[in-house]
Formats: structure tokens, C-alpha cells, sequence
């Protein structure tokens, strides 16, 4: 309980500014996913309000920003062109359940299985991604670059002057001055659409309770689920390397489900973990459940209270905080040291890179990068090494790696094609780890090769691994 309110209380100043920063960095993210899934841009600002708020109650992982994103606005964009906004209200909720119930199978274990390469390329790849969909922005007039390069500097240059304000809302503040003093042509927030200021209220989706509407929405819903959790979870993960501290990844899921079952339920969008916003909550000192809750309440209170102020921010300025955190989200180092990691690294990191800009989705990155990652896992693996051992009147060696359906064939072939003996063999597989039933059958098919000879086959030091699985199943290893 005590560290439960430190979570809340324990960084006051900090989250409130971080809170802020976070709130206006979502406003075009936001606004412009709602675009692309065809609503109206106040279901966004709800689903943020209401996937912030269960995050900040719920959620096991402090400083994480979840809310309305553009993987899963995607998803549910032909959702809305073919069956409208209900029942996307709808998949939004079974999404959510979904969530809960991946939560409770423990579906956070798998984040340990996502290597390291992969999570750098996922990074660099959403660094990249951020800061190509900031470049439409900058385009149309020299006035909108050269206000865009005056945000990206006042960014750089504001804390060298005064780190108490943080330099986000100071470059904002500036270049909306700057526009609205000058009578600029330039985009608005408020072009992008009408933000309503009514509260968001309760309501049961206006579908048909059939098998017909769970047939249209569960595909999505799952998709949705699957999306939300990849990206929401990698987010968590990013967050534990970065504050160099743990965070349970089941309680996270939970909580990403329950904000989607709210969201629904009041009229938003289901939403997931948002990295670039993140990463502005921890860079800009957000590390408490207060700056979680603030950016979605920010942003509710902005639209309802100070409607007419927020529709008069400028893109141009809200873009270049982006561009800025798209530079600060690519890990330079990583870049850095290409040439001196290993091949296969490199490889899984730049394949999951192009894959992330591609696709225009971070989960097919990951999923990719995972299975290329475990396909050259698998190939190490099959390297097997079999050397002479002691010198007796037995034929003595020792075999090095691991054995199973990849190596079997390689191990077999040492000792039943490439010598003939008369004498008894002797196999130190201390080294080696017998892993499934092909391992096993392998040296089944070498003991009653032998036997058939006149000669016997003794695997000896075999390891607790190994020795188990030969106890359990082997046919003729001495039990």
C-alpha cells in the first residue's frame, strides 16, 4: 500500500509536467488515427481518457502511456466502412475481454521469449516510422519548414536555459504565438476534424445480441486483442530497460483488457500501449501513475473546458516535438555497433526494421524477427562435435551439443556410417543434451545397430536432462 502511494505521490511536479507534454503530444496522434478509422476524432480523446485512467489504477507498469493508436485504428477501419460505429464499439469491448482473459493464462510470460536484436529493431523501426509520418507536415510552404525547424530547436536549445518548464510546451507555446500573431496560413488542430466538448456516457452498443454479430466482430476483436497486447507489452518491456526496473506483464494485460472493456462501453476506440508517448512521459520525468492518469485527463478537460484554445495549436508545432522524439526513440548505439555484432543479429535487427516500415505494423516486425531469431537459434543448435576420449581397449568418446530432431541425423551418421568397430563403445555425454524423442531414437537405432555386432553401446555422465528422458522412453539405454 505504502509504495502504491508513492506511485501516485511520490514525483507530483514531474508527472503533472510530463502529463501535459504527453497530453499535447497526443493530441495529432490521436486526432489523426480517429481520421483513419473513420470516426469522429471525440472517440479517441474518450478511449484516451478512459484506457490512461485503468492504466494508471491497474496497470503494473508506472510511467507507460496507453491509449488510442494508429495499429489498432487500422484494424478496425473496414469494421467501421462495412458495419459503422456500433460495432466497433462492439470489438472494442470483445477485444477487452479477450485482453482479461489472455491476462489470466499468464500470456505475459512470452515477453522473455522476444530477443534482444528484435526489441532493437522494433525500437529503431517506430523511431523511423514516427519520423517519416512527421515529414507530410512539414510540407506545403517554406514557412512550415522553417516554423518546424524553430520547434525542433527551441526543443535542443530551452533546457540549456531552464529545465523547469519542459522544452515541449515552451516550443509549442511559441510557435502557436508566433502563427495565431502573424496571421499564418498553416493547419490547426482543429482542421483535422470537429472535437466535440460533450462528457462521454454510458451505453450498451446499438447491435443485434446474435451469433451473427459475434461472427462480424470476433476476427477483429482478436485481432485487435493480439495487436494491442504485442505493442502494449513490448512498451512495458521498453520501460523496464530503460528505468532498469521489473514490471509484471500478466497484470499488464488485465489492465489493457479493462481499459478497452471502458472504452467501449463509453463510446471510444480500443486502444494499447503508445511507445513514442512513453517514451516523452519517462524522458520529460513522468515516472508515477499521476502522469498516466493526467495525459488521458488533460486531454478529455482540453476539449470540454478549453475547446476553442486546443483547435487553435498548429500542427507544424506539435509535429516537431515528434520529429524530436523520433530522434531521441532510435537507439544510436545500436546503429553504432551494426558492423561488430554478430552477422545473424544484425540481420534479425534490420529485417525487423523493414518489416515494421512495410507493414506500417510493430507486431508483424516482432513476430517476424522472433521466428528469424529462433530459426537461427535452431541452426546453432544443430552443431554437434564428437571427439576421441580416453584410450582403451573400448572405442571412448566424448560428444559435445544438443541433440534432437535438427542434429540426430548428423550424430547417427558419425557412429553408424563413417567407421565400423568390433569392440564395445563408450559415449561421455556430459556435454551433450538429449532434448526429444528423435534425440532418443537415435540412440536406440545405435545401441541395436551394435548389438546386432556382438558389441555394446554405454552412453555415460549423461545430465539430469538427459538422463530422464531416456528413462522415460528409450527402448534399450539401461534404465
Amino acid at each position: 500500500m505504502q509504495n502504491y502511494k508513492k506511485e501516485w505521490f511520490g514525483n507530483i511536479r514531474g508527472d503533472i509536467l510530463a502529463g501535459v507534454v504527453v497530453c499535447l503530444a497526443l493530441f495529432p496522434e490521436v486526432i489523426g488515427f480517429m481520421l483513419v478509422a473513420g470516426v469522429e476524432p471525440i472517440v479517441g480523446v474518450y478511449a484516451t481518457f478512459f484506457i490512461t485512467a485503468v492504466a494508471a489504477f491497474f496497470g503494473a507498469r508506472t510511467g507507460l502511456i496507453s491509449a488510442a493508436a494508429g495499429s489498432v485504428a487500422l484494424v478496425l477501419a473496414n469494421l467501421v466502412a462495412e458495419h459503422g460505429v456500433n460495432y466497433l464499439f462492439a470489438a472494442t469491448i470483445l477485444a477487452g475481454v479477450i485482453q482479461v482473459v489472455l491476462g489470466l493464462f499468464k500470456v505475459g510470460i512470452l515477453m522473455r521469449y522476444i530477443p534482444k536484436p528484435v526489441m532493437l529493431g522494433f525500437v529503431n523501426g517506430l523511431g523511423i516510422m514516427m519520423f517519416l509520418s512527421q515529414l507530410d507536415h512539414f510540407k506545403g510552404s517554406s514557412v512550415l519548414i522553417l516554423l518546424g525547424v524553430i520547434g525542433v530547436a527551441i526543443i535542443f536549445l530551452a533546457p540549456k536555459l531552464t529545465k523547469r518548464i519542459p522544452a515541449p510546451i515552451i516550443s509549442i507555446v511559441v510557435i502557436t504565438a508566433l502563427v495565431l500573431g502573424l496571421n499564418l496560413n498553416v493547419q490547426l488542430l482543429g482542421d483535422l476534424g470537429t472535437i466535440s466538448s460533450e462528457l462521454p456516457r454510458f451505453g450498451i452498443p446499438k447491435v443485434p445480441f446474435t451469433l451473427e454479430t459475434l461472427r462480424i466482430i470476433f476476427p477483429t476483436s482478436l485481432s485487435v486483442a493480439i495487436v494491442g497486447l504485442v505493442e502494449s507489452l513490448l512498451t512495458a518491456q521498453l520501460v523496464d530497460e530503460l528505468t532498469h526496473t521489473p514490471s509484471d506483464k500478466n497484470k499488464e494485460s488485465l489492465s489493457q483488457g479493462l481499459g478497452n472493456l471502458a472504452s467501449g462501453f463509453f463510446g471510444g476506440i480500443a486502444g494499447c500501449g503508445m511507445i513514442g508517448q512513453t517514451i516523452i512521459n519517462i524522458s520529460y520525468g513522468g515516472i508515477g501513475r499521476l502522469a498516466t492518469f493526467l495525459s488521458g485527463f488533460f486531454m478529455l478537460m482540453s476539449v470540454v473546458l478549453f475547446n476553442k484554445v486546443v483547435v487553435q495549436i498548429p500542427i507544424i508545432a506539435l509535429a516537431a516535438v515528434m520529429v524530436v522524439v523520433a530522434y531521441e526513440t532510435v537507439d544510436w548505439r545500436s546503429v553504432k555497433r551494426l558492423t561488430i555484432m554478430p552477422k545473424n543479429e544484425s540481420f534479425v535487427m534490420i529485417t525487423t526494421i523493414a518489416i515494421v516500415l512495410i507493414t506500417h505494423n510493430l507486431a508483424y516486425g516482432v513476430v517476424i524477427g522472433t521466428l528469424i531469431s529462433a530459426i537461427f537459434a535452431a541452426f546453432k543448435m544443430t552443431h554437434i562435435s564428437i571427439e576421441p576420449g580416453t584410450d582403451t581397449d573400448d572405442y571412448h568418446y566424448k560428444a559435445h551439443g544438443h541433440l534432437y530432431f535438427a542434429s540426430a541425423e548428423k550424430f547417427t551418421d558419425f557412429f553408424m556410417n563413417n567407421f565400423s568397430h568390433e569392440g564395445n563403445l563408450v559415449i561421455d555425454v556430459s556435454a551433450m543434451t538429449l532434448w526429444d524423442s528423435t534425440a532418443v531414437e537415435a540412440v536406440d537405432k545405435l545401441i541395436s545397430k551394435n548389438k546386432n555386432t556382438g558389441s555394446n553401446v554405454t552412453l555415460i555422465n549423461p545430465n539430469k536432462q538427459s538422463k530422464d528422458l531416456l528413462k522415460k522412453i528409450s527402448s534399450h539405454h539401461k534404465k
